[in-house]
């Protein structure tokens, strides 16, 4: 039992250890703190080299190119759902975040859950990110189901990530894999998850939005 127990935690303990490393090269002066919190798009499943390829690491490189201050962590766990990133959330907290990209919920609608539950359980993230780091901008990446879950399934769910912009004030990226879902060339053979081509197009669609925002003076 302690074994099986230790193969479910080992994952979570390396990710601890790792989320805050610096994907990249780092400014000379103390970077600013710029998550990723996702699930395996995030994280890069089945890329060869996930810490040079998956997008939050392109866009550290990006940063890089650009004169740099600002740290990226890739937060992505696999197979993670919106309950499952709550559950995690205070110990990504245990560092300052100046900048929050919120990118779960694929889970939650691949398995058909309810969308006002996936609703509140980012939610709850979002204020707790906010109660530790009052300054902090949100960022929400919007995701969207295939057509074969139905329209009404699909509509509220792609409406989950507007609305939660909206309330919060917070900028939105109107959904991560545009240009990429459902491209036979930039995913893998799953089909759900980008390959390198896929995931460089991915971060030019969080770059258009994120860019900006680094740019911005701090308060």
């Amino acid at each position: 039992m302690r074994t099986d127990l230790w193969r479910k935690l080992a994952p979570w303990f390396a990710l601890a250890a790792a989320c805050w490393t610096t994907v990249g090269t780092a400014a000379p002066a103390t970077p600013r703190n710029l998550v990723f919190f996702g699930d395996s798009l995030t994280a890069g499943y089945g890329l060869d080299d996930p810490a040079s390829e998956a997008y939050p690491a392109l866009i550290q490189k990006k940063i890089d190119a650009a004169g740099g201050g600002w740290r990226v962590a890739n937060a992505g766990l696999s197979g993670e759902t919106s309950a499952g990133g709550l559950r995690r959330i205070d110990w990504m907290l245990r560092q300052p975040v100046h900048l929050f990209v919120l990118a779960l919920g694929a889970n939650d609608g691949l398995r058909g859950l309810s969308p006002e539950v996936t609703r509140a359980n980012l939610q709850q993230i979002i204020d707790r990110v906010r109660a530790k780091n009052p300054a902090v901008t949100i960022v929400i990446a919007g995701m969207e189901m295939p057509p074969s879950y139905g329209a009404d399934f699909t509509g509220a769910f792609r409406a989950v990530f507007p609305a939660l912009a909206e309330k919060n004030g917070a900028t939105l990226i109107p959904f991560l894999l545009d240009g990429v879902g459902g491209v036979a060339a930039l995913n893998q053979g799953d089909r759900i998850h980008p390959n390198p081509a896929g995931h460089r197009k991915v971060a030019e669609n969080v770059w258009a939005v994120v860019g900006p925002l680094l740019r911005q003076k701090p308060d």
